[in-house]
C-alpha cells in the first residue's frame, strides 16, 4: 500500500505492548499479521511501553511510550514527583512528533478504555489522550481496533478515556457492554461496529483429544486486587481470591489430577509462588508462556481449563477446550456468553472453593458438548474479524484515487 505520492504508507501501533502482558502483545501480533497478509508494503513501528522486547519479538522499530524512564515506579522523594511532572510535559512533544510521522496509527484491542483494574488518569489515560488528540490535529487517522471498554467513575480518568475516544478517527469494540459504556459515557457510537478480540484471528494449535480417565487441568492465576474503585478493599479481596483459589487447585491435586498454573502478566509471579507453596504437590506444575500461543497450546492439551484473566480464556476458548471463568470483570462475562458458556463464570472477587468445585464438575460433565460448541463459534468469530479488517482497510488505508472521507466524531 502506497500514498499518493508513491511512499510506503506509514503505520505506527500504539500501547502498552512489550511490558509483560501476553494478552496486549497478542493483539499487536494479530495486528501485523493483518497488515503483512493485507498491506505487507506498509512501513510499521510502535509507541509502546517497551520497545526492545517489541523490536526484538517482531522485528519493528520501537520507540519507548514514556520520556520518564521511571513512569510505573511510585515516586516518593521531591526529585522523582518533579522527574515524573516534567515527564508528562515532554510526552506532549514526543508524542506529537511520532504521530506526525505516520498516515496512520492503530491501537490494537487491549482494554484501552476501561479502569477495570487499578488505574491513575495520569499513566495510561493520559497518554492514550496525547495520542488521539495529536491524531486530531496533526490529520493522522487514529483507530481504536476491537478494544475494551467499561464505565469509569473516576471523573478525571473518564473525561480522559471520553475525549480519546470522541478524538479518534475509527472505532470498533470486542463486545456490545464496551459500547454500550461509552454510549453511557457520552460519547455517539451510533456508527461504532462490534467484533471479537483480535487474538480469536491468531493461529489454533491443534485441538487435544480427551482421555477416558480425567486428565490434566490448567488453571490460570492473577495477581487480582480489585478494579480502580476497589483500591481501600484490595488486599481482602486478594485474600479471598488467592484462598479460594488455592483451596481449589489442592482439591484438584488431592484427587490426583495433574494441574497446570498458567499466567498472563509478568506480576502473576507471586501468586504462582504461593499456590505452589501453600499446595506442595508434585501434581502442581507451573508454566512459563512466553506468548499467546504458548498460552494456546497448554490450554490445548489440557480437559479443562479454569483462568481469571480475560486472555487466558481467549486462548483456552480458541483451542476449544471447555472453560470456567474467574470472572473479574464484566468483559470475561461477555465473552463467555458470545462463546455459549455464559453458565460457566464465578466471581473472581468472592471466589468460594466449595461452588466453584460444583461448576467445575458440571463444567467437565457436559465437556462433549461444549467442545461442540466452541467449535462453532470459533468459525463464526473467525468470520467476523476477517469482516473487521475488510472495514479496517477501507476505513485506514482508501483508494489513493478516491479517498473515502473519514466518520466525524463530535
Amino acid at each position: 500500500m502506497t500514498a499518493a505520492d508513491g511512499t510506503a504508507v506509514r503505520v505506527g501501533v500504539f500501547g502498552l505492548l512489550g511490558s509483560g502482558n501476553l494478552g496486549n502483545d497478542g493483539s499487536l501480533e494479530a495486528v501485523l499479521g493483518y497488515l503483512g497478509q493485507r498491506h505487507p508494503e506498509a512501513a510499521v513501528d510502535a509507541l509502546c511501553g517497551g520497545p526492545e522486547t517489541v523490536t526484538a519479538r517482531f522485528g519493528i522499530p520501537a520507540t519507548r511510550l514514556h520520556w520518564n524512564r521511571a513512569e510505573y515506579r511510585t515516586a516518593s522523594r521531591v526529585g522523582s514527583v518533579a522527574a515524573k511532572g516534567l515527564g508528562k510535559f515532554v510526552d506532549v512533544f514526543r508524542t506529537a512528533a511520532w504521530v506526525r510521522r505516520h498516515d496512520v496509527v492503530i491501537v490494537p484491542g487491549m482494554g484501552v478504555l476501561e479502569a477495570t483494574l487499578p488505574l491513575r488518569p495520569w499513566g495510561f489515560p493520559y497518554s492514550l489522550f496525547l495520542l488521539c488528540a495529536s491524531g486530531r490535529l496533526l490529520g493522522t487517522r487514529v483507530a481504536l481496533v476491537s478494544v475494551g471498554a467499561a464505565e469509569i467513575g473516576s471523573r478525571p480518568t473518564r473525561a480522559l478515556v471520553r475525549w480519546s475516544a470522541r478524538l479518534a478517527a475509527y472505532r470498533s469494540y470486542r463486545d456490545d457492554r464496551s459500547r454500550d459504556a461509552m454510549r453511557a459515557m457520552g460519547v455517539d457510537t451510533s456508527r461504532d461496529k462490534v467484533y471479537p478480540d483480535l487474538a480469536f484471528s491468531l493461529p489454533a494449535p491443534p485441538s487435544g483429544t480427551p482421555s477416558d480417565s480425567p486428565g490434566p487441568v490448567c488453571v490460570g492465576v492473577m495477581d487480582f486486587h480489585g478494579g480502580n474503585d476497589d483500591r481501600a478493599r484490595a488486599e481482602e479481596i486478594h485474600g479471598r481470591y488467592l484462598d479460594g483459589t488455592i483451596r481449589f487447585v489442592r482439591t484438584l491435586a488431592e484427587e490426583g489430577r495433574p494441574v497446570r498454573l498458567l499466567t498472563g502478566d509478568a506480576c502473576d509471579a507471586s501468586v504462582v509462588a504461593a499456590v505452589l507453596d501453600a499446595v506442595d504437590s508434585p501434581l502442581v506444575t507451573a508454566a512459563e508462556p512466553a506468548s499467546l500461543a504458548d498460552l494456546m497450546n497448554e490450554t490445548a492439551a489440557a480437559d479443562t481449563v479454569v483462568a481469571v484473566r480475560y486472555h487466558n480464556l481467549i486462548c483456552a476458548l480458541k483451542s476449544g477446550t471447555p472453560t470456567l471463568a474467574l470472572s473479574y470483570a464484566a468483559k470475561s462475562d461477555a465473552l463467555m456468553e458470545r462463546m455459549g458458556l455464559g453458565a460457566y463464570c464465578h466471581p473472581a472477587r468472592e471466589a468460594d472453593a466449595g461452588r466453584l468445585l460444583e461448576q467445575f464438575r458440571a463444567l467437565e460433565k457436559d465437556s462433549a458438548e461444549l467442545r461442540r460448541t466452541l467449535a462453532e463459534r470459533n468459525q463464526v468469530v473467525t468470520g467476523q474479524l476477517d469482516d473487521q479488517f475488510d472495514e479496517l482497510t477501507a476505513a485506514l488505508f482508501p483508494a489513493t484515487d478516491n479517498a473515502p472521507t473519514l466518520r466525524e466524531t463530535p
